[in-house]
């Protein structure tokens, strides 16, 4: 079984993927650091693998903070990221932990279509992770002017890289980072996204993230989550099926062969998914989603 858990971490994010295989990937991180228990949880989990990486959507702080703290804990040796020159006026530990990592030989770094061992492709025995990198374009002028305004200190919210994530025999997840809607209008008659059962929205589900309506009918999400925003600025995607982080707290999904077994940290309904005898210590059932 693999599992995807998205953290209640605020106005940020963090996820895991406990692959299927010998394989777990974190992608972004956000955590209190005076506040050991997603450290310890990654760690433990992290440790019975074979390969662990990281995957970076973009350098704000939202995204990365306590990033010197994992990689002390865990020793990051696989650091992913889209290769920029990102810089800020004011540095915390984390953003100089990111360049760190980021200039380090640790480092592979992330593009459309790129392939990596145990990333998607397999070998010497080990399965692949299922995971592929839909976007960037390295060509692509937006995403150059994107690259230009992040070296140049502005938002590097629109470098981030599209990630897909898809269970054998099972769903599909698609994370988008930070890319505002703006950038997402000037490249999407170039992106191309295939369908996806679960989708985090961008930008945490902000307004200011709303995705296109022509990229939201060719990906026909089944359930979009999204994310921990102040509610006023959140879009809350009518029309489609939704979670939200707000309300529902941490988020578990448990995969299967054609199902996805869906629990919450915090009480939290949805009339739109199969009732099903499930359990997990200290989560609440959400209900199973039937692919």
């Amino acid at each position: 079984m693999s599992t995807i858990k998205s953290f209640s971490v605020g106005d940020g994010d963090m996820f895991y993927i406990n692959h299927n295989s010998d394989s777990f990937t974190i992608i972004d991180c956000c955590f209190d650091p005076t506040d050991d228990a997603i450290l310890n949880e990654v760690c433990a989990l992290s440790r019975r693998k074979g390969i662990q990486r990281f995957i970076s959507t973009h350098p704000d702080d939202d995204h990365i903070l306590g990033l010197e703290l994992l990689d002390k804990k865990i020793g990051l040796v696989n650091f992913y990221c889209v290769r920029n020159a990102a810089r800020k006026p004011d540095e915390t530990e984390s953003f100089k932990k990111y360049c760190s990592l980021r200039d380090s030989d640790k480092a592979f770094h992330i593009f459309a279509g790129c392939t990596r061992k145990w990333l998607n492709q397999g070998g010497d025995g080990r399965d692949a992770a299922g995971i592929e990198i839909l976007w960037p374009n390295l060509d692509n002028e937006n995403f150059k002017e994107a690259l230009a305004a992040a070296a140049q200190g502005e938002s590097p919210n629109n470098i981030s890289p599209v990630i897909k994530y898809s269970v054998n025999k099972g769903a599909t997840f698609l994370w988008m980072g930070d890319l505002k809607t703006e950038f997402m209008e000037a490249i999407e008659d170039v992106l191309n996204l295939p369908r996806v059962d679960i989708l985090f929205a961008p930008h945490h589900g902000r307004d200011s993230g709303e995705i296109p309506e022509s990229l939201l009918t060719g990906m026909s999400p089944k359930i979009i989550v999204i994310g921990e925003a102040p509610s006023e600025h959140l879009n809350y995607y009518q029309g489609y099926n939704t979670i939200t982080q707000n309300s529902a707290g941490d988020i578990v999904f448990n995969c299967e062969d054609g199902k996805v077994h869906i629990f919450a940290s915090y009480d939290y309904e949805v009339d739109y998914l199969d009732d099903e005898p499930q359990t997990l210590a200290s989560f609440n059932y959400v209900g199973t989603l039937t692919l």
